[in-house]
């Protein structure tokens, strides 16, 4: 059989532990059958990362500037446990957090819906995406334990050390707890950009919810920076026959679970951060969560939204058989290589990458699946497959 040619190299970031071995799977049984393909190959496995001291990682994320596209197997971020079990030199920073740092960009996910899993809330019948901004907030925020009565105030000193603007957080009476957070206007602008590019890439309305009539500052620079791009960005929404709406976060709360989805649904830092948990438990199992990062230049990595799934690897490594859901993994493949190919002009390349994905969902709708999958599937005769099995039955379909 030929095979379809991919016009522009693909950077491939390879990882650890179960989702490692998946990889290479995945790669052997659906990439190198089918694909001619150049694939330019970081190893982010943490071992190589040590070696190179994380210089790989910066490596990968500048590659995936160059070439515009990459694909990246889960990685295990170390801890102390880690770095002796693998004799690492430090706790090595989180390669996700050091390429979107590198890329400025923002992580969507989007689940897979597949027929014979229902969703949790009956009304979503169409993959709701979250689009959350990941940097300030809460989390870089500074606190403070207050003892005893006393004044804390919010200070704005220049560079010069004038004092610009001071204002009176809380005279306190008695002893509290106060907070203080923060964020960048460059932060908030690339995330908003990131946001419509994706939208339009997927052809999602976009949904944006804060709490601007609470915070009337804070919140709502948020709005105001994604209000401007809407109306900068306008002729390209009606071309694509999607639209932009703000709602207070309450109100978007309470439609979402009425609404049948659909949209790209762009949250704060702390919004997203439970929002995206809560449609990833919606929709099934983060095991069908697809996972991309997505630049203001529009440069794109992907990945599967799940861990390395260490307790599998255990098993692995014992000789044992495992039933990993291997479906965000092949997911994360399909996504970079139809973007490859939407980018390239490249039809062929675009529907391979779909014949894929039809192909994977057809065999679980089929009642073939991994065993996380099956207390789930309403499919009348169910077969659980291990991870190979799984992967085999797929490509009996897809040929």
């Amino acid at each position: 059989m030929s095979k379809i040619k991919v016009k522009t190299p693909l950077v491939e970031l390879d990882g650890d532990e179960m989702t490692r071995v998946i990889w290479k799977e995945i790669k052997d049984k659906f990439i190198h059958p089918f694909l001619d393909i150049e694939l330019e190959y970081y190893d982010l496995g943490v071992e190589y990362r040590d070696k190179t001291d994380d210089k790989v990682t910066v490596d990968s994320a500048n590659a995936i500037l160059k070439h515009g596209v990459g694909v990246k197997c889960a990685t295990i971020t170390p801890n102390a446990d880690r770095v002796k079990e693998y004799s690492l030199k430090k706790e090595w920073p989180s390669p996700n957090g050091t390429i979107r740092s590198i890329l400025d960009g923002t992580v969507f996910r989007k689940p897979i819906t597949i027929n014979n899993i229902p969703s949790a809330v009956r009304s979503w019948k169409k993959p709701i995406s979250i689009g959350r901004h990941a940097y300030g907030d809460i989390y870089r925020n500074v606190e403070m334990i207050i003892p005893e009565a006393g004044k804390v105030e919010l200070v704005y000193t220049d560079a010069n050390g004038n004092v610009k603007d001071k204002v009176t957080v809380q005279d306190f009476k008695s002893s509290g707890v106060v907070m203080g957070m923060h964020n960048i206007e460059k932060s908030i602008d690339s995330f908003a950009k990131s946001c419509f590019n994706y939208a339009l890439s997927e052809k999602m309305p976009i949904w944006f919810a804060t709490k601007d009539t609470i915070s009337k500052k804070y919140h709502a620079k948020f709005r105001k920076i994604f209000d401007d791009l809407a109306v900068a960005k306008k002729a390209e929404l009606d071309a694509a026959g999607i639209y932009y709406g703000y709602y207070l976060i309450d109100d978007a709360v309470a439609q979402i679970m009425k609404h049948e989805g659909g949209m790209l649904w762009a949250l704060m830092n702390y919004d997203g951060d439970v929002m995206s948990d809560m449609v990833a438990s919606g929709f099934g199992s983060l095991g069908l969560m697809t996972s991309v990062l997505v630049s203001p230049e529009g440069k794109y990595e992907y990945e599967a939204a799940h861990g390395t799934v260490t307790r599998h690897y255990r098993k692995y490594q014992k000789g044992e058989t495992t039933s990993t859901n291997s479906v965000a993994s092949i997911f994360a493949w399909t996504g970079a290589i139809a973007k490859r190919g939407e980018l390239d002009n490249t039809p062929d390349v675009v529907d391979f990458a779909k014949k894929v994905e039809k192909a994977v969902i057809d065999t679980i709708e089929g009642g073939e699946m991994t065993k996380d999958l099956i207390s789930l599937s309403t499919a009348p005769n169910k077969k659980e497959l291990n991870t190979v099995q799984f992967m085999d039955a797929v490509v009996k379909r897809l040929k």
